[in-house]
């Protein structure tokens, strides 16, 4: 894993986009098309912020993103697909998109049938990976399912988990914060070619310090991606504190 060091979460931002507009088009020169996987979260808002303003051809570009609450509709405050929407597939012209987004199939476990399909058609390019404060990637909170071969699955979300929800105000109280997920799983996510990692602001500092300091291990999920061959993990002056 490659670690890069930035000042502000703006600066964070930048330069995560320019390297995952670099590698989006590099995709696009060879293969014609790019497919791409996007965390969300408070923790990606600069790098969305700056990843829609850079020059790449998004026709060519099919999005797919990790999770979803399950039990919460579109329209709620917190829903990642409403998010999503609203911060970046709003602003860009993409080839495709395919949301992990339960309430458009008859069960939850054909929502899950019918994202595996697509997302294993073809490799994923790039895939920006966030890094919760209890080191989950995506909603594989600790201790996560290294072992499972699917692409995606129910989950259940840990008290630190839907603590981090609630302190980032997408809920207006802990009871409102639902319990389950469908997350992408660790073997889903270590599939993509390469993996950006944006993580900046104070509340992220332990998890870091966690990640980059421990061997690898279930219990601190994110440490997964120290064995990936082709990861960048971008942190600020303060998720950096601590190392």
């Amino acid at each position: 894993m490659k670690i890069v060091r930035c000042t502000t979460p703006e600066d964070l931002g930048e330069q995560a986009a320019t390297l995952i507009a670099s590698q989006i088009n590099e995709a696009i020169a060879a293969n014609g098309e790019a497919r791409i996987v996007l965390s969300t979260g408070a923790s990606q808002f600069t790098t969305l912020a700056a990843l829609i303003k850079k020059d790449i051809d998004w026709q060519k570009v099919t999005l797919f993103h990790l999770d979803e609450y399950v039990g919460l509709g579109e329209q709620h405050p917190a829903s990642f697909v409403k998010y999503m929407k609203e911060r970046f597939v709003s602003k860009v012209n993409l080839k495709a998109v395919h949301y992990v987004a339960p309430w458009n199939y008859p069960s939850v476990d054909a929502c899950i049938v019918d994202l595996t399909a697509l997302i294993r058609e073809k490799p994923i390019d790039v895939g920006v990976i966030g890094i919760g404060e209890n080191t989950h990637i995506a909603f594989n909170d600790p201790p996560a399912d290294f072992d499972n071969r699917g692409a995606y699955k129910v989950v259940e979300l840990d008290e630190r988990c839907r603590k981090q929800q609630l302190g980032e105000g997408w809920f207006p109280t802990f009871d409102d914060v639902p319990k389950q997920a469908i997350s992408m799983t660790p073997y889903q996510i270590m599939l993509c070619k390469k993996i950006v990692s944006p993580v900046p602001y104070k509340v992220k500092a332990e998890a870091i310090y966690k990640v980059l300091t421990s061997d690898v291990t279930n219990m601190i999920p994110a440490t997964l991606l120290k064995t990936h061959p082709d990861a960048t993990t971008f942190i600020d002056q303060d998720s950096g504190s601590r190392v």
